[in-house]
């Protein structure tokens, strides 16, 4: 999920949404089966609370997701108050317009509507603190072993030995993939931080793949569908990298002969889709992985965008492809 500076959560995320909309309900469920005398109430008892806690959870949600950017401008505790304030008009306003249309038996509920919402909002907003505390440290993980997590130790010494190979024959080129080594080691190491731009991210696995191209000769060859790439569009640092490393280690290193790696990236709407495709061969014994890389990207997608992106692996007789979908902004 997206941060801000104030630590309020967006409530133009999916995830924020269905978070809300998932704990609320769950709340009224077990209200309804702790009050109810007999199990045959439990459907009237249900409809009554839902007749009084829906308009008001999807009215204060839509206010909250239209407020949501200058919300995240203020500081957390003017934010909060701004939330309860919008939850307080929003129940008084919906609890005196359901009175004057309700039969006289229906009128009062057993509590005061009002205190009960902003409890529950406060609720939300601990719960929403106490979860970005937990994935928070994920990131500093992640920057942490990133050089084992997406850029083995091996892979330097190959590199190395392969620029120390051209520093008298192709100076000029042992130049280029030392410049390149340099930046995926500052990524790397963390000494790049926020989002990055998929100009960025793209130009760094150009980088990689030139190195790597160096090694593997004729056997790699990248195939670049880039054409109809959001350049602006944010996307955290050092995505591509690690899957690349991964379409390498799986797809073109056991194999002699030559194989193809595809990367596409496009923009439908408002989402950013990224396809990363590699020889599956079946000839030979797949060779197994720590799932470090991948797993270590899908957490840093979760603490970024929540529900709002999503990694998916899809594999056919001869390819292996992932694929992943992020909402677009630009940086």
């Amino acid at each position: 999920m997206e941060q801000s500076t104030s630590s309020m959560p967006n409530f133009r995320n999916l995830g924020v949404l269905l978070r809300a909309l998932v704990l609320i309900h769950l709340g009224v469920l077990i209200y309804v089966l702790v009050t109810i005398n007999h199990w045959s109430e439990w459907s009237s008892k249900l409809t009554e609370a839902s007749l009084w806690v829906e308009p008001i959870l999807l009215l204060s949600l839509a206010g909250l997701a239209f407020f949501s950017p200058p919300l995240q401008r203020l500081s957390y505790r003017h934010a909060v108050a701004a939330v309860l304030i919008w939850v307080l008009l929003v129940s008084w306003f919906l609890s005196a317009f359901f009175e004057t249309i309700l039969p006289t038996e229906q009128k009062t509920m057993p509590f005061r509507f009002e205190l009960v919402s902003m409890s529950v909002a406060l609720l939300l907003l601990l719960h929403y603190q106490l979860w970005i505390r937990a994935l928070s440290p994920r990131l500093a993980e992640a920057r942490l072993v990133a050089l084992q997590a997406r850029i083995r130790p091996h892979f330097f010494f190959n590199s190395l030995n392969a620029v120390l190979s051209l520093i008298r024959s192709q100076p000029k080129l042992a130049e280029k993939l030392l410049e390149n080594l340099s930046d995926l080691f500052r990524v790397a190491m963390g000494t790049e931080t926020g989002l990055s731009t998929m100009a960025r991210e793209v130009e760094l696995a150009q980088g990689y793949l030139e190195i790597e191209k160096v090694r593997l000769g004729e056997r790699l060859q990248v195939e670049w569908h880039i054409d109809k790439m959001p350049k602006q569009a944010s996307i955290p640092p050092l995505i591509l990298q690690p899957l690349l490393e991964n379409a390498i280690y799986h797809g073109i290193e056991p194999n002699i002969e030559p194989g193809i790696i595809q990367l596409n990236v496009f923009r439908v709407r408002d989402e950013v889709h990224i396809d990363i495709r590699n020889p599956l061969l079946n000839h030979i014994p797949l060779r197994r992985g720590n799932g470090m890389a991948l797993d270590n990207v899908r957490e840093r997608l979760l603490l970024y965008y929540d529900a709002e992106a999503n990694v998916s692996i899809n594999s056919g007789n001869d390819y292996y492809q992932i694929h992943i979908t992020l909402p677009y902004r630009e940086l």
